[in-house]
């Protein structure tokens, strides 16, 4: 069986002139042996998966009108011939980057 992870942009924004190319992600796996994980990271503008602990990456950049804080959500879905079972899901809020300004950074030392 192929597992194809995907990212929908078409939804992503309003906005004519955006890309809103659908990325997709190949995996081989025997659904009768193995389970497959799916990571998704949601930071603002970006959304990025790793499924089966990294073997596929997908990083897509979207411009969310509609979709902020509590408006925003994650869909599972399944268009395959084959039944699909999530055995669990967790979700957990980033906190925001802590970026040091740059007087403040420390300088790699010279050779």
């Amino acid at each position: 069986m192929r597992l194809d992870q995907f990212e929908v942009n078409p939804m992503s924004s309003f906005r004519e002139e955006i890309n809103k190319t659908t990325f997709g992600a190949f995996i081989e796996i025997d659904p009768h042996r193995e389970n497959i994980s799916l990571r998704t990271l949601i930071d603002h503008s970006i959304v990025e998966s790793f499924g089966d602990e990294g073997r596929a990456c997908i990083t897509a950049r979207v411009y969310p009108e509609l979709a902020i804080g509590e408006e925003a959500h994650l869909y599972a879905f399944n268009y395959g011939s084959q039944s699909v079972t999530i055995t669990s899901l967790s979700a957990w809020s980033m906190k925001a980057a802590q970026i040091a300004p740059i007087q403040k950074r420390r300088r790699p030392p010279v050779t």
